[in-house]
């Protein structure tokens, strides 16, 4: 399991062989949103626990003042170092972009492939812009599993966080990355066929960042798609899935409004353009160049209202979206590789890949 990264939990060495295994339903896209036929997600009872331990232990981190205990969540929150020499087919190394401001990048490579003939996915995690890092355990396996599941270098951002770090330096760290890989990356993989992927808060970021691209000559750097994973997205409205899903074990509008807190400038509002990106304040990308999207989707996410309007607005904004919904799904379902879905969805983000390098060249 992939949050083996939490010191605190005893962790299973598989799920797959529990008695709860189940076949989920993946709704494709251009189908209607689904409804959950209950407001609790039906989880195996070891992911329970392990969702219920990460949300005590971000709980304690959180100080009502929206600051961050740092030493308590790090304490719990196990890193892992890079590997040069293979683990499950992926080897790792950290290179490093500005280190006066500690950016910093994981890059995983397939042991089996030449990493310079191979799609660059630069990817930016999740965390509510205030938790985790590439070398998290958690992140690092995931990274692993995109890397072996997609066949592409991965390129893990290790941008700064909030709220030591507010708005938008989480943008500007995403971005130089870019401008780092344009003047370097022609030796870590193919950087004429790039996508933007992020989960959760880091969909956020690689929304916001692709913008900025789009506005960049880049010489040899070519944006060719953007992978939005449970997107982190918000407003002053409470939308219906806000109020009505309260069973996600990671999202809560208590959580979330701790989390835009934390993350803006004083003085900003759920209405900025950086946390309601398709709101009435939402930057114009129509004719701007905006790459193809894959919006992903959970049924139990508060945040799905979100995730849909963006893919609507992309929509009408001229863009060449499309959504995939996994109904019984939680927010960061893609973290456990040991669900089902999290498998059919490695393949679904695969197709959308090669779809989009065969449209290009």
């Amino acid at each position: 399991m992939h949050w083996k990264a939490l010191k605190i939990f005893p962790l299973p060495s598989h799920v797959t062989n529990s008695p709860l295994r189940f076949t989920l339903r993946v709704n494709r896209v251009n189908s209607p949103p689904p409804m959950p036929p209950s407001t609790k997600p039906n989880l195996p009872w070891k992911l329970r626990i392990l969702t219920s331990l990460l949300n005590l232990l971000i709980n304690a981190s959180r100080r009502s003042n929206g600051t961050v205990n740092r030493r308590l969540f790090n304490f719990f929150d196990r890193k892992l170092p890079s590997s040069p020499n293979p683990v499950d087919g992926v080897k790792t190394s950290d290179v490093t972009v500005d280190a006066t401001r500690n950016l910093w990048f994981r890059l995983f490579a397939p042991s089996s492939s030449v990493a310079t003939t191979l799609p660059v996915v630069i990817f930016f995690h999740g965390g509510g812009f205030a938790f985790l890092s590439p070398a998290s355990a958690a992140y690092d396996a995931v990274c692993r599993f995109f890397c072996r599941s997609f066949n592409a270098v991965i390129i893990s951002v290790n941008y700064r966080l909030a709220p030591e770090h507010r708005y938008p330096s989480q943008n500007d760290d995403g971005f130089d990355v870019i401008k780092y890989l344009d003047e370097n990356g022609a030796v870590l993989g193919d950087i004429n066929n790039c996508f933007l992927v992020g989960d959760s808060s880091g969909g956020n970021i690689a929304h916001h960042v692709a913008v900025r691209v789009c506005k960049e000559k880049f010489r040899f750097v070519r944006v060719i798609g953007l992978v939005s994973i449970e997107p982190f997205f918000g407003g002053e409205e409470r939308t219906e899935s806000e109020i009505r899903m309260t069973q996600d074990p990671l999202v809560s509008l208590e959580k979330t409004d701790w989390y835009w807190k934390s993350f803006l400038p004083s003085g900003l509002g759920r209405d900025h353009e950086a946390v309601n990106v398709s709101g009435p304040n939402a930057v114009n990308i129509s004719g701007l160049g905006y790459p193809n999207t894959l919006v992903v989707i959970a049924g139990f996410d508060p945040l799905q209202d979100w995730q849909r309007r963006y893919y609507e607005w992309l929509r009408k904004s001229g863009i060449e979206a499309q959504k995939i919904e996994y109904p019984n799904m939680i927010h960061g379902f893609h973290l456990f590789p040991d669900l089902p879905d999290s498998s059919v969805f490695a393949s679904d983000v695969k197709d959308f890949i090669t779809k989009q390098i065969a449209d290009v060249n």
